[in-house]
């Protein structure tokens, strides 16, 4: 799943994020033609607990994923799930695989430290993103990053029905 980070991955990397990257483990997901759009994020970071595992860092996504949240299909969505039963326990099943995602790709040395400093009962909590009420949708950048790179039903509901994977694979 991830790579050892290359120069050339941190350079375009730095490119879509317009600064130096900070705190990255690796690469989660790369497009078909080899631009890397998801970060695999460090837990430790600047001597703080980082609960968000998946960053994406495609512009052409971002763009795509910050037109669709301009015209209200966070709220949109957030009421299929408490609505829709099936969709809901498909939504926490996503949140439940990034946690486990996160406690799993977690070195060592960030597992004592959080364990430590008392944090581990957030990482168990805090499902994609870091959103601690697991019935909201903080962001779709964070739902489809953790698409890309692991299982997450509000991905496949943006490939579906708002055609977000062909601008990924178009990267």
């Amino acid at each position: 799943m991830t790579n050892i980070l290359s120069q050339h991955d941190l350079d375009i990397i730095a490119a879509q994020l317009g600064r130096a990257p900070n705190g990255i483990n690796a690469i989660a997901h790369y497009s078909p033609n080899g631009t890397p759009q998801v970060l695999e994020m460090e837990t430790w970071v600047f001597d703080q607990p980082f609960p968000t595992l998946y960053w994406l860092s495609s512009k052409a996504i971002d763009k795509a994923l910050a037109k669709i949240e301009s015209q209200g299909v966070v709220k949109e969505l957030e009421q299929r799930i408490k609505e829709d039963e099936t969709l809901r326990e498909a939504y926490y099943a996503s949140h439940r695989d990034y946690v486990a995602r996160r406690w799993e790709v977690m070195s060592d040395e960030h597992k004592a430290i959080i364990e430590e400093k008392g944090f581990k009962p957030l990482f168990e909590k805090l499902g994609i993103g870091g959103i601690a009420n697991w019935g909201q949708i903080r962001c779709l950048h964070m739902q489809y990053a953790h698409h890309l790179a692991g299982d997450n039903v509000i991905g496949r509901i943006l490939d579906e029905e708002y055609g977000i994977r062909a601008v990924a694979d178009a990267e």
